[in-house]
C-alpha cells in the first residue's frame, strides 16, 4: 500500500446502513438521513433564530395560563412570579453557562457526556435520552392535543367538532409526520412568520384584558378577598410554593436554545478562535430576551386570567379548559378575533411540534450511532419518522389527548433536562475552581449547585404529584436499552475503526514494507522479545512457512472502552528480519487486528485461541472489546468479506492453542 500524502492511512470502505430491498425499502431510504443534516449551516441574526426557539417557548402560552389557573386558582398569578424568578434566577444563568460550553448545539446532555465516561456515563446519558424523548414526545402531542382544543372549542365550529378532539389530535400529528416525509427542513423565516404575529395578538388580548379590569375595578378587589381568605401573605407565598412545581412545563425552550445555536451568527473573525465568543454572546443575548419576553407574558397573561376567568370556566371540561387566552379573546373581542386568535395559536403550537420533531430527528442519530446502539434505519429520516408517529399515537391516546393529563409528563420532561444542565454546569465550573484555583468560579459553582437543589425539589414533588411522566420516560429508557443492546451486539462484529494515524515518520516509511501479502501477520499479548521468539519458533516448527518476515501486532486497549468506535495510532518498527506493531487507542482487539488485517493484505495470519467459557468471553467482547480474539478475528474477517468483492485474495487463517 502506498504511503499517504500525511501522517493518517486512508480508511477502508465500509458497508452503510441499508434497508430491505423493494419498492417500501426504496422509499423508506429516500428521505435522506438525519446525520446528513450536521454540516455547515447558514447562520442568521440572534432575533431571528430568536423565533425559532420561540415556537416552542412561546407556544405554551396556548396552555399554561389555564393550567396555571387549575392548579392554583386565584393564587396563579404568585406562583406564576416564582415560576419567573427560577426563570431569570435560575434556569436563564444555566444555560448561559450551557452556551458557552456546548457552543455547537449539543446541550447539556453533551456537557454531561464529556464529564462522565466509560459505561456508567454512556447509561446516564441513554438515560437522560429517554427524558429527552419524553419532553420532545409530549411536545409534540401536548401541542397537538392543544390546538385541537382550539378547534373543537371555536365558536363557529364548536357544533360540529365537539367531541372529536382526540381524531383532529391524531390528524394533527399524522399531518406533521406527513410534511417530515415528504421532506421538511426548519426554517427561520417560517418561524418567524408564525412567531411574531402570535406574541402580537397575545399582546393585544392582555392589553384589552387590562382596559377590562381597570374599567371594572370590582374584580380586583374580589380577587383580592380571594387572597385574604386564603391567609396571609407568608402562607400566600408558600402554598404558591407548593403549587409551583406543577407549573414546570412553562419552563420549556431553553435546551431548544442551544441547540440551535449552530444557526446564530457571531462576529467575522469567529471561525479563527477556538471559541466563538461572538456567537456566545448573541446566544445568550437570544436566550435572554426570550426568557425575559416569556417572563414578562406569563405574568400579565397569569393575571389577567386569574381575575376574568370564573372558576367554573377553567375547571376540566370548562370553555376555558386548556385555552385561557383564547377564551378571553372571544369574550372581549369577538369571535371574528378569536378565529384569527385560534388560527395563530393553531399554528405556533403545530409549528412547536414540528420543532420537538426535528429535535428528535437530530437527537437519537446524534448519540446511538457513536453508542453503537442503533439499528441500521436510525440512518433514514421516515423510518424514525415512523416510529415517532406510531409512538404520538399511542401516548395521545393514552392520555385521550387531554391537555392537563398531559402537563405532568411534560413538566417531568423538561425538569429533567434543566436539571441535568444545572448538573452539568456545576460540575464543570467545580472543575475549573480546582484547576485554577478561582474563588470567584468556585462561588459560582455552589451557586448553582443551588439551582440545583431547587429543580431536584421540583422534580421530586412533580413526580409524587404525577408519576405519568416517570412511567412515559422510563418505557423510553427501557425501549432505548434493550434496541441499543441488541443492535450492539449485531453491530459487534464490524470494524469499528474510525481512524489510523501514524505515531510518526519512521512508521509512516516502513509501512509499505509490510502491504502486499509480503509478511506473516501475528497478533501477540506482548511485545516482549522473549515471546516474540517463542512464537515465531512455534509457527515455523508446526507450519510450513516459506522464508517471510513476520509482523508481530500488539493491541492497546483504550481506558474507555464503551465507546464503539475508536482512532488508532500506529508504531511501526523492524527488528531484525521481522517488524513490530504497536497499536494504540483500540476499543475492541479483534475489531483492530481484522482491520489492520486488511490493511496490511498478508500471506496468513496466525491467531491464538484461549479455550475459556464463551459466554463470558463473549460479555467481555461486547462490553470490554476483549474476549476470545482468535474467533472473533475470523467472524469479523468473513462478515467483511461477504461485502467486498470475492476476486480478492484473501489470507490463510490459522488458529493455535496456547
Amino acid at each position: 500500500m502506498k504511503v499517504p500524502a500525511g501522517r493518517s492511512l486512508p480508511l477502508l470502505p465500509l458497508p452503510g446502513a441499508t434497508l430491505s430491498k423493494g419498492v417500501l425499502g426504496s422509499w423508506l431510504s429516500g428521505g435522506g438521513s438525519p446525520s446528513s443534516g450536521h454540516r455547515e449551516e447558514k447562520t442568521h441574526p440572534w432575533y431571528s433564530v430568536l423565533w425559532l426557539t420561540g415556537v416552542d417557548y412561546f407556544s405554551t402560552l396556548g396552555y399554561q395560563p389555564g393550567i396555571a389557573l387549575l392548579a392554583a386558582g386565584a393564587l396563579s398569578p404568585l406562583a406564576t412570579l416564582l415560576l419567573v424568578l427560577v426563570t431569570l434566577g435560575g434556569a436563564l444563568p444555566v444555560y448561559a453557562q450551557v452556551a458557552k460550553r456546548s457552543f455547537i448545539g449539543q446541550g447539556s446532555i453533551a456537557m454531561l457526556e464529556n464529564l462522565l465516561t466509560g459505561w456508567w456515563g454512556k447509561l446516564f446519558v441513554l438515560t437522560l435520552l429517554g427524558f429527552a424523548s419524553t419532553d420532545f414526545v409530549i411536545t409534540m402531542t401536548l401541542s397537538a392535543s392543544d390546538a385541537a382544543e382550539h378547534v373543537v372549542h371555536n365558536p363557529l365550529v364548536e357544533q360540529y367538532l365537539e367531541g372529536y378532539q382526540l381524531p383532529i389530535t391524531l390528524g394533527l400529528l399524522s399531518l406533521l409526520a406527513l410534511v417530515f416525509l415528504l421532506g421538511f427542513s426548519e426554517a427561520v423565516g417560517v418561524a418567524t412568520v408564525v412567531g411574531i404575529p402570535y406574541i402580537l395578538l397575545n399582546a393585544v388580548v392582555i392589553s384589552r384584558a387590562f382596559v377590562e379590569i381597570g374599567q371594572n375595578p370590582e374584580l380586583l378587589s374580589t380577587w383580592q378577598n380571594a387572597l385574604t381568605q386564603r391567609g396571609d401573605w407568608t402562607m400566600l407565598l408558600l402554598v404558591a410554593g407548593l403549587t409551583f412545581p406543577k407549573l414546570a412545563l412553562g419552563l420549556s425552550g431553553f435546551e431548544t436554545g442551544v441547540t440551535v445555536m449552530p444557526l446564530v451568527k457571531g462576529e467575522a473573525d469567529d471561525a479563527s478562535k477556538p471559541t466563538p465568543e461572538g456567537r456566545i454572546r448573541n446566544s445568550r443575548l437570544l436566550l435572554a430576551t426570550a426568557a425575559i419576553l416569556m417572563s414578562v407574558l406569563l405574568i400579565t397573561s397569569s393575571f389577567v386570567t386569574a381575575l376574568l376567568i370564573p372558576p367554573s370556566a377553567y375547571a376540566e371540561g370548562g370553555a376555558a379548559s386548556g385555552r385561557a387566552l383564547s377564551y378571553l379573546s372571544h369574550q372581549l373581542m369577538g369571535s371574528v378575533f378569536g378565529t384569527v386568535y385560534d388560527i395563530s395559536t393553531i399554528t405556533i403550537l403545530w409549528f412547536a411540534g414540528s420543532s420537538a420533531m426535528a429535535g428528535m430527528l437530530n437527537l437519537i442519530p446524534r448519540y446511538l450511532p457513536r453508542f453503537g446502539m442503533a439499528p441500521s434505519w436510525v440512518n433514514f429520516t421516515r423510518p424514525l419518522v415512523l416510529v415517532l408517529l406510531a409512538i404520538d399515537i399511542l401516548v395521545t391516546w393514552i392520555f385521550k389527548a387531554d391537555v392537563e393529563a398531559q402537563g405532568g409528563a411534560y413538566a417531568t420532561g423538561v425538569l429533567v433536562l434543566i436539571l441535568s444542565a444545572a448538573v452539568a454546569v456545576s460540575l464543570a465550573l467545580g472543575r475549573e475552581a480546582t484547576a485554577d484555583g478561582s474563588r470567584r468560579t468556585r462561588l459560582l459553582s455552589y451557586y448553582f449547585w443551588a439551582i440545583a437543589a431547587i429543580f431536584a425539589y421540583t422534580l421530586i414533588d412533580n413526580v409524587i404529584e404525577r408519576p405519568d411522566g416517570v412511567v412515559i420516560a422510563g418505557f423510553f429508557i427501557l425501549g432505548i436499552l434493550v434496541v441499543g443492546a441488541i443492535s450492539r451486539w449485531r453491530r459487534a462484529t464490524e470494524l469499528r475503526v474510525e481512524q489510523v494515524n501514524f505515531a510518526d515518520d519512521e512508521s509512516a516509511e516502513l509501512w509499505p514494507e509490510l502491504c502486499g501479502r509480503r509478511v506473516y501477520l501475528v497478533p501477540l499479548i506482548s511485545n516482549d522479545p522473549a515471546i516474540r521468539n517463542r512464537k515465531s519458533q512455534q509457527i515455523r516448527q508446526y507450519y510450513s512457512c516459506v522464508a517471510v518476515p513476520f509482523a508481530f501486532m500488539h493491541v492497546n486497549l483504550r481506558d474507555d472502552r464503551s465507546d464503539f468506535l475508536g482512532g488508532l495510532r500506529l508504531y511501526v518498527r523492524k527488528v531484525g528480519e521481522n517488524y513490530v506493531l504497536e497499536i494504540e487507542g483500540a476499543v475492541a482487539l479483534a475489531n483492530t487486528i481484522a482491520y489492520l488485517s486488511e490493511l496490511i493484505d498478508p500471506i496468513s495470519i496466525f491467531l491464538g485461541l484461549t479455550r475459556k467459557d464463551m459466554t463470558s468471553q463473549s460479555l467481555q467482547f461486547i462490553l470490554f472489546g476483549e474476549g476470545e480474539t482468535g474467533l472473533m478475528v475470523y467472524q469479523i474477517l468473513v462478515r467483511y468479506w461477504r461485502w467486498t468483492s470475492e476476486d480478492d485474495v484473501r489470507p490463510h487463517i490459522f488458529l493455535m492453542s496456547d
